[in-house]
């Protein structure tokens, strides 16, 4: 499982750095409302979800071109978590964009 994870983390740190910039250009005020359904794992300090089981990770303060690169792979199918696969599979881009604005500012979620 550890193996996945860290297989999973340096593809992702190999694709972005080979993508092209994005620039999050989003409204962070829509991004709060639109990360509701986001708090419900990401808003909960020690968190660990249920399947597969690992602490889930706080987005709160993270880098927006780094939401934007995953919220993608989630939605592509690159990243394998059922529930933020879900979780994404309905986002625009700039949905994707917002939910990202916020999350940078929110350096305690």
């Amino acid at each position: 499982m550890k193996r996945k994870m860290l297989i999973g983390a340096a593809v992702t740190g190999i694709a972005l750095a080979l993508a092209t910039p994005v620039h999050a250009a989003g409204d962070a005020a829509k991004g709060k409302v639109k990360s509701i359904t986001c708090m419900g794992c990401h808003g909960i300090p020690g968190y660990h979800n249920a399947y597969p089981n690992y602490p889930v990770p706080r987005v709160g303060g993270q880098h927006p071109e780094y939401i934007v690169v995953a919220l993608k792979a989630y939605k592509s199918g690159q990243r394998d978590h059922p529930t933020m696969q879900a979780q994404a599979a309905s986002l625009s881009e700039q949905d994707m964009q917002d939910i990202a604005a916020y999350f940078a500012s929110a350096t305690g979620e």
